[in-house]
């Protein structure tokens, strides 16, 4: 209980004072600053693609600001050079900036910014320009793996970067090489391989093994998944080029067709096993994981995985099956009048597809999923192969014209195919653009570059050995692509020998 006597104590004590002051002084400020407003320079604060590496996957970049600004100052004054047109949408302080189409590989590019306004200052003071940015960017090596013929490469996987003329052997000299996919960071080349014996090599005999490259991608994140994706460090060494893994063995089950998905995680193997013909199908190893059996209950052909990276395009018995990855799963799709896939657009939503008729002659088809399937091009002579250009608006494919004569013979040349007169109904002569006629030769290898600005092609070509005899070798090609269907192409033969080429991503 309190004492009645004792003398009651002051209301503020020096404590308290002191707080009270300090109160009022910061309230002071609060007011200064809230009746002036924020007197600092508006900055980016972010470029997504600074010092970056991008591919043709990466199409927009972000550029975030310290506050909200005004969008036609922005507009007005951001340059990228060499110019990438494109298109700009806003969603509060940050401004997305779309490609309009892929950036040529091989390019150094640098964005610039400055006298930008933001947008609520209007005293038309030096604090309310953007403090000037510059930000740096480049799109990836121009890079292609191919198989050697000659001497010491002959069955050899070799790497050529075309942007800075250098060439590597990847492989050892141990091994064939029968096929191979490359991943998407192109640090690494998924690949099938025989064992070099005194006997025929086979392709039932392949293993199946990664091999790096020594490349190293800073690629950029892709646009919303900046909290929870990571490519790989960007500081961390890459490894040498040439270094083997196994991925499978060929001891119980043979190896034949495989595929890799477009994200690198899933590769799909079709395999027979060795005591049972019966026990044959696609295998799935997802990761680091064990090889593991889809088990469906057609048996299916060729197949092609999905650019989703969760489904399989197969071959099954009168049309194409589209399997989910994951055993016992029922097919989400069949597509009874096909009996092939050559080729998905990147984003999965278009494919092109090939219908065997029963007057013997073959159907290009455009099958989308939303409007449907489309013919676009018929032959008495084989479609070989296709590959749609980033843009979606053209497909380049390898087809061949039956030669007329008693003899069955085919004329094989590349072309490219208008697609928006084709679904626009033109006929095919106003759709179909041959580009390049090509000899009379079996297992010609075609591949459109991922920025779409070429294609590769193999050439087996007869030479004069020491002896006078004469052998087979093999060239490359490379074809410059226009958007001018009119224009004349003329390919120019890279100097040295070798087959089966594929772009790099």
């Amino acid at each position: 209980m309190q004492n009645p006597s004792a003398p009651p104590k002051p209301f503020f004590q020096p404590l308290d004072r002191a707080a009270l002051g300090l109160m009022v002084i910061l309230a002071l400020l609060i007011g200064v600053l809230l009746f002036n407003g924020d007197r600092s320079a508006p900055r980016v604060r972010d470029f997504s693609w600074q010092d970056k590496q991008i591919g043709s996957n990466d199409n927009a970049f972000v550029l975030t600001f310290s506050r909200p600004m005004d969008h036609a100052s922005v507009e007005q004054n951001l340059r990228i050079t060499p110019p990438l047109p494109g298109k700009l949408s806003w969603a509060g302080r940050r401004l997305a900036y779309t490609l309009n189409q892929s950036a040529p590989y091989g390019t150094n590019y640098q964005l610039s910014l400055q006298d930008a306004r933001d947008r609520f200052t209007s005293d038309g003071g030096s604090r309310a320009t953007l403090q000037s940015f510059t930000g740096n960017f480049r799109t990836r090596d121009r890079v292609f793996a191919y198989l050697g013929v000659d001497g010491d490469e002959a069955g050899r996987l070799i790497l050529y970067n075309l942007t800075r003329q250098d060439k590597k052997v990847l492989t050892p000299p141990n091994l064939t090489v029968m096929d191979f996919k490359p991943y998407p960071n192109s640090d690494r080349i998924l690949f099938s391989a025989v064992e070099k014996t005194n006997q025929p090599e086979s392709l039932v005999e392949q293993q199946i093994y990664t091999v790096t490259t020594g490349l190293q991608i800073n690629a950029p994140q892709p646009l919303g998944e900046e909290q929870n994706f990571q490519l790989f460090k960007a500081d961390a060494p890459p490894s040498p080029a040439g270094q083997v893994n196994q991925i499978l063995d060929n001891r119980e089950y043979q190896n034949l067709k495989f595929d890799l998905s477009a994200n690198g995680h899933v590769i799909v193997i079709q395999r027979i096993s060795r005591t049972d013909p019966n026990d044959s199908g696609p295998w799935v190893i997802r990761g680091n994981g064990k090889p593991e059996a889809l088990n469906n209950k057609q048996p299916g052909g060729d197949f092609l995985i999905t650019p989703d990276s969760d489904s399989l395009a197969i071959a099954q018995g009168q049309g194409l099956a589209i399997l989910p990855l994951q055993p016992q799963a029922d097919p989400l799709d069949f597509l009874p009048k096909f009996g092939t896939v050559l080729s998905f657009s990147n984003d999965g939503t278009t494919a092109a597809m090939v219908k065997f008729n029963n007057d013997y002659t073959r159907s290009l088809f455009l099958v989308n999923n939303q409007s449907g399937s489309k013919e676009i091009f018929k032959t008495t002579g084989s479609i070989e192969a296709a590959q749609f250009d980033p843009t979606k608006q053209i497909l380049y494919c390898l087809l061949t014209n039956l030669i007329p004569g008693k003899t069955y013979q085919e004329q094989p040349y590349l072309a490219a195919i208008d697609l928006k007169a084709a679904q626009k109904g033109e006929k095919p002569e106003q759709t179909l653009h041959p580009l390049v006629l090509l000899p009379n030769q079996r297992d010609i290898q075609m591949t459109l570059a991922p920025d779409g600005s070429s294609l590769l092609f193999d050439q087996t070509q007869a030479s004069a050995g020491a002896s006078g005899s004469t052998a087979a070798t093999s060239r490359l090609w490379l074809l410059p692509l226009s958007s001018d269907f009119n224009a004349k192409l003329q390919p120019e033969t890279l100097p040295f020998a070798g087959f089966h080429p594929r772009w790099l991503p």
